[in-house]
């Protein structure tokens, strides 16, 4: 072994990707394929905050390193993320033409023993795993590792700099120092701090009512709403959700379900969000759902501070999965 090698420890081989049910942007990838490559792996699943932050990174060293294959694998966390065209969509919008492996079945999933998004996996030539990265992060490592096992390859052409690739809009890196709410689901399977939680009816359409005050990362919903393993599903126009936080960005994942596009309404404190808006709302805090996506609705200029957010629905139909914040 040279001394090169022995800085990126053999974890294991790269198992074949051939449990795909479908794949983007290529024909199905075989063994034979990535036979003598530098390959890099990454888990994704569209909506996920944490792996649109590495965006940026993985977009920029598949540009710069022509010898380099980058395979994403999207193996999907809610149900509409099994549907290829809405993968495909998010794909095309997010700049991703690299080869994407569709995993609905887990099966790329499994064949890693996998339990993260985002998870990297840098395997050389050989086929050995050489760097695993699990969450956002570590880029500097990251891109070391692959100039390493490209040169190890005598693959040319890697250079020695690395790449600057701070996104911006909702791929600009979290705000960790300010960061003071979780990732919060709302359907019941991993929903917490639901200030309503003791009226709570799941499974079936029930009418709530948002409590006059939220103690902070607690969150209510308002109207004739479902609660589903997923998600919060609404029935009629006017329901609300509301949730106190303290972050620079919230983000909602959230869809249309199977009707028509669901208009809303976002404020900050009682009043439109303004110049703190999120990139899916205007200056008023008006949005439209029109896909299933995440979506950012606040985005704090200035100081961070805790703030009541609410969203007011003008369509019923809207199904409501997690929000994220950075």
């Amino acid at each position: 072994m040279r001394p090169a090698e022995a800085l990126l420890p053999v974890e294991g081989q790269l198992p074949p990707l051939t449990g795909a049910t479908g794949w983007l942007n290529t024909a199905p990838l075989t063994p034979d394929d990535l036979r003598g490559q530098v390959v890099l792996v990454d888990f994704c699943t569209y909506t996920c905050i944490n792996w649109i932050r590495t965006l940026p990174h993985i977009r920029a060293w598949a540009g710069k390193y022509g010898d380099l294959s980058v395979v994403g694998v999207h193996t999907p966390e809610f149900g509409f993320e099994h549907d290829t065209d809405n993968v495909r969509v998010a794909a095309a919008d997010m700049r991703v033409d690299y080869p994407v492996a569709i995993d609905n079945d887990y099966a790329i999933w499994r064949a890693f023993s996998n339990m993260y998004w985002p998870a990297l996996y840098l395997a050389d030539a050989r086929g050995r795993i050489r760097r695993h990265q699990f969450g956002e992060g570590d880029y500097v490592n990251s891109e070391n590792a692959i100039q390493q096992l490209l040169t190890e390859a005598g693959l040319g052409g890697t250079g020695t700099g690395l790449v600057s690739a701070d996104g911006d809009g909702v791929e600009a890196p979290a705000d960790w120092a300010r960061l003071q709410s979780p990732e919060t689901y709302l359907g019941y399977e991993r929903a917490e701090r639901l200030a309503s939680s003791r009226d709570a009816v799941l499974d079936a359409q029930h009418a709530y009512a948002a409590p006059e005050r939220l103690s902070r990362n607690e969150w209510a919903i308002s109207g004739a709403w479902t609660l589903g393993r997923q998600a919060a599903t609404l029935h009629e126009a006017g329901g609300q959700i509301l949730y106190r936080f303290h972050a620079r960005d919230l983000h909602l994942v959230m869809g249309p379900g199977t009707g028509d596009a669901v208009r809303f309404s976002v404020q900050l404190d009682g009043r439109p969000p303004r110049d703190a808006g999120g990139l899916d709302v205007d200056d008023q805090g008006q949005g439209v759902v029109t896909q299933p996506r995440l979506h950012q609705l606040i985005r704090q200029p200035g100081p961070v501070t805790e703030h009541l957010f609410e969203i007011t629905f003008l369509d019923p139909g809207v199904e409501a999965y997690v929000f994220t914040f950075g």
